[in-house]
């Protein structure tokens, strides 16, 4: 409870620092709002449905992401952490495609893809990969063989003790690596979305907002709603860990 008091304090001299800095006579009101314009405008497009629909449209996108990458790097992170020989022929190309930032292959992906929501749900998926498949790496590297031992005694194969011995115990570290990659995804999605254009999302909302006169109210609007949703993301997923893997 008092950390929560603590955090609603943070919050609200953030929020009054800001007020105070939106309505000064050293910073143009058209630059940078204050917060009471901007709650006002967001009010106003929450009950947009054309703001609603980029809202779903960049969250059911995100969530496409999250899942795919879950189905391509867990398999995958299993593999390469129970069988060394895989892991080390495979070790050079990882290492050199990891350090790749997701929004210098925009080129590349708008070129194949083009401008269609492909292109964002590929380069979210490729952003949320790593941090899944090394966590899992990582936990089978921790994995005890005394139950691995002790599984095989009692005639488990390879791919039993796989899904009931190693799964299991690399879940705590799978779930952390599928909260830090749902809000990396969500980073690169609005970023896509912003800079590769298309015709919906949060990131085209704000590319849009800031053409033209130049709307930064509701450039601000976007900015906090993307936000509240990386947040609640990653609160959400922090929540399923601490209640499927308590122990």
């Amino acid at each position: 409870m008092r950390a929560f008091t603590r955090g609603l304090l943070g919050i609200a001299g953030f929020l009054a620092l800001w007020e105070l800095l939106g309505r000064s006579p050293l910073i143009p009101a058209e630059a940078l709002p204050p917060p009471s314009v901007v709650f006002g405008e967001l009010i106003a497009q929450l009950i947009d449905p054309v703001f609603l629909g980029h809202v779903v449209a960049t969250v059911l996108a995100l969530l496409i992401a999250v899942v795919l990458a879950i189905a391509i790097a867990v398999p995958s992170g299993l593999v390469l952490g129970s069988i060394p020989a895989v892991r080390h022929a495979t070790r050079a190309v990882i290492e050199f495609l990891r350090p790749i930032p997701s929004v210098a292959l925009i080129p590349l992906a708008l070129v194949i893809l083009g401008f269609g929501p492909e292109t964002k749900i590929t380069l979210a998926v490729y952003a949320a990969l790593w941090p899944i498949l090394f966590n899992t790496i990582y936990a089978l590297d921790e994995l005890d063989p005394l139950q691995v031992e002790t599984a095989r005694v009692f005639g488990t194969g390879r791919v039993g003790v796989l899904f009931r011995v190693a799964l299991p115990s690399a879940l705590p570290f799978v779930l952390t690596g599928i909260r830090l990659a749902a809000t990396t995804a969500l980073v690169v999605m609005v970023s896509v979305e912003l800079m590769a254009g298309g015709e919906v999302g949060l990131g085209y909302f704000i590319m849009e907002a800031r053409s033209g006169p130049g709307r930064m109210d509701q450039v601000l609007v976007g900015t906090v709603v993307a936000g509240v949703i990386g947040v609640l993301l990653n609160n959400g997923l922090e929540r399923v860990r601490r209640r499927w893997v308590a122990w």
